[in-house]
């Protein structure tokens, strides 16, 4: 397995994380809001010290493309752009959705084999960023931007398969969603560069890379600013 500098910037935690051999050997994470442009080259600055220390040799960076934050994944693109071009070594792209699923599979106990994983990124009002995914990754629902309703997941809740919803936009959506009596909610998951380490490796034993100059964000859609409020005088 390869030794991977992992970058995750999607969301409000800030996180990086080296690992080797299928093992962690190096992390930082910031759980204290949006300071990724602050805290992230540090947090790169300790696991490339730690490899140099221990004369491990990195051989590509991962990053976290989204859905999510839209200054968040820029940031981190960037940082991760930079690295692969300094250190010459591939860049891999990690999808955020499938990266909070393989959380989930690994971190919770007794999950039912016929699963379907349901990851929510918060978005602006009752939008989320979602998919839906089986135990082996595939898709029953294409990553997608969606106004939650009653009707929202309808043809998984007819299924009659174990739904695990969980991220940051699952919350508001549980008042929609537990009228599905094989709903479970999932707390406190949000993505991690520790996380990374399965789709990472994955990737580079595939040698599914990025293009340094051409690659973007996986947005979903397109940014909309908002005009600041006039103040009254």
């Amino acid at each position: 397995m390869a030794t991977i500098l992992n970058i995750e910037t999607s969301g409000t935690t800030c996180s990086a994380a080296l690992t080797s051999e299928g093992m962690i050997v190096a992390h930082r994470e910031d759980f204290n809001g949006r300071n990724h442009a602050a805290l992230l080259s540090g947090f790169v600055k300790y696991c490339l010290d730690y490899a140099a220390e221990k004369q491990m040799h990195v051989d590509a960076v991962a990053v976290s493309l989204g859905p999510g934050s839209y200054t968040g994944l820029r940031i981190g693109l960037s940082e991760a752009k930079g690295l692969a071009y300094a250190l010459d070594v591939p860049l891999i792209g990690i999808d955020t959705l499938e990266l909070m699923a393989t959380r989930v599979m690994f971190s919770v106990d007794g999950i039912d084999p016929d699963t379907v994983f349901i990851p929510m990124v918060d978005a602006r009002r009752m939008e989320v960023y979602t998919a839906a995914y089986d135990f082996g990754l595939e898709k029953l629902l294409a990553p997608c931007p969606l106004i939650l309703d009653e009707t929202s997941y309808a043809s998984l809740k007819e299924s009659g398969r174990p739904l695990l919803y969980f991220g940051s936009g699952a919350e508001k959506a549980r008042p929609l969603m537990d009228d599905c009596c094989r709903a479970t909610f999932v707390p406190e998951v949000e993505p991690l560069a520790v996380d990374m380490i399965a789709l990472a490796d994955r990737a580079y034993s595939r040698r599914d890379f990025l293009d340094l100059a051409y690659s973007t964000p996986l947005y979903l859609k397109e940014f909309q600013a908002t005009k600041p409020k006039n103040k009254v005088l």
